[in-house]
């Protein structure tokens, strides 16, 4: 089967469609990948190596993450999403959707970003089948538990809570999205977030089970189906020389990132990751975002490292401070590590209690307050606890018997037979 997927966003956003893309190709379909990348990082290379079809649309974005992460580092969620949206999407919103166009007239089926209402409409207008795929599901309403941040008050008040999300995620955001709808002659989906940003046919949850137990209790078009893992770049990476010398000559160390938010806070993140490496007393890898601490060298017991595939690194180390990003949550997770999570914004807040209730983690430090004596607090906490310790070995087994992109290659393929 020919198969479209097209995917917006950062790394984050891009990494799990390239490991869906690789999988469907393996299976023997015909893929074709459109991505736009909002950093302006370039695909084609491991797409390439893959066997997958590649198309960057448009080629470069006129976005600075740098900037936009120093002016939006203390703004809510909405009010951060609208910013990005605003800066990042509306202004390729037209050249997404011809690209969404295309793709639909091309392949049998097309599958998009969560985010990628355009490409629903391209789908609909074509008559072909649209599935989506989701990385965090904080969003996908469940009677069972209230909306993120909002008290428990029973099954029948947890679906009003749900109920005024729709509302709010409307009037935020409704106006905006619908615009591309009506200019093609068609009524927009009702509702923003349970509507018009995913399929109401097959809902790819890209989330491992051990997060989410009460899946169950979903509308049945959202499906889990685990951690879509992109293994191919790790299996052309190796350790640096300088690096293996250094995770030899000691206790294991912390590793430390703040993912592309660091690089928009390169002297804070820094300062504060060294300042807590000495007040907690361990050897730490620094993943760098400084010209003051160049990539492979090393101070005292800090090794500074640039970009790498996470996983292979991850398995010698302690722990992993990180700021709760899905992907690095998993990475992590998977690697048997626990975690020290220093969220921005509340969707990887969401992700830091999720590691907390599992025992994988202690408490979230907030970015906007977080100082170097409580980091250094965090640290000691999950390296001195051989609870957590044994949870994280534990929740690593359990992550590695799961496959993510063959359980979506599944679901896939049972769409594709109705």
């Amino acid at each position: 089967m020919k198969i479209g997927i097209q995917t917006w966003g950062s790394n984050g956003d891009i990494r799990p469609m390239l490991a869906l893309a690789d999988g469907l190709k393996k299976a023997g379909h015909s893929v074709t990948l459109v991505v736009s990348s909002i950093d302006n990082h370039n695909y084609s290379c491991i797409s390439e190596q893959l066997g997958i079809a590649y198309r960057q649309v448009p080629e470069h974005i006129d976005f600075d993450m740098q900037d936009f992460a120093q002016r939006s580092f203390r703004m809510g969620t909405l009010q951060w999403l609208r910013a990005l949206l605003d800066e990042a999407f509306f202004p390729c919103e037209q050249t997404i959707y011809q690209s969404a166009q295309q793709l639909a007239a091309d392949n049998d089926c097309v599958i998009g970003h969560h985010f990628l209402y355009p490409l629903k409409l391209a789908a609909l207008q074509q008559k072909k089948p649209f599935f989506s795929v989701t990385f965090c599901h904080v969003a996908i309403p469940n009677p069972l538990i209230p909306p993120f941040s909002l008290p428990d008050l029973g099954r029948h008040i947890n679906r009003l809570s749900w109920g005024l999300l729709d509302t709010v995620f409307n009037w935020v955001l409704k106006k905006p999205l619908s615009r591309l709808w009506l200019e093609a002659g068609i009524a927009p989906p009702a509702n923003v977030l349970t509507e018009m940003l995913t399929s109401q046919q097959l809902n790819l949850v890209a989330v491992d089970p051990l997060f989410c137990p009460s899946f169950e209790k979903w509308q049945p078009h959202h499906q889990v189906c685990g951690f879509l893992n992109l293994t191919e770049d790790a299996q052309h990476w190796t350790i640096p020389a300088r690096l293996a010398e250094f995770l030899q000559n000691g206790d294991a160390p912390v590793y430390m990132t703040f993912g592309s938010l660091q690089q928009a806070l390169p002297d804070w993140s820094m300062e504060l990751f060294l300042e807590a490496v000495a007040l907690a007393g361990c050897r730490a890898i620094i993943q760098t975002s400084s010209e003051r601490y160049p990539a492979d060298s090393q101070t005292g017991q800090v090794y500074f490292i640039g970009k790498h595939p996470h996983q292979p690194l991850f398995k010698y180390c302690a722990a992993v401070v990180h700021h709760g990003g899905a992907g690095t949550s998993h990475a992590t997770t998977r690697s048997g590590c626990p975690s020290v999570v220093v969220p921005f914004m509340d969707e990887q807040l969401f992700w830091a209690r999720q590691l907390q209730s599992l025992g994988l983690a202690g408490k979230p430090l907030s970015a906007k307050k977080v100082t170097a004596a409580a980091l250094a607090k965090g640290i000691r906490t999950v390296l001195d606890s051989k609870t957590i310790q044994d949870n994280a070995k534990q929740a690593s087994l359990a992550m590695q018997s799961h496959d993510g992109v063959a359980r979506a290659i599944h679901l896939l393929e049972a769409q594709f037979r109705i």
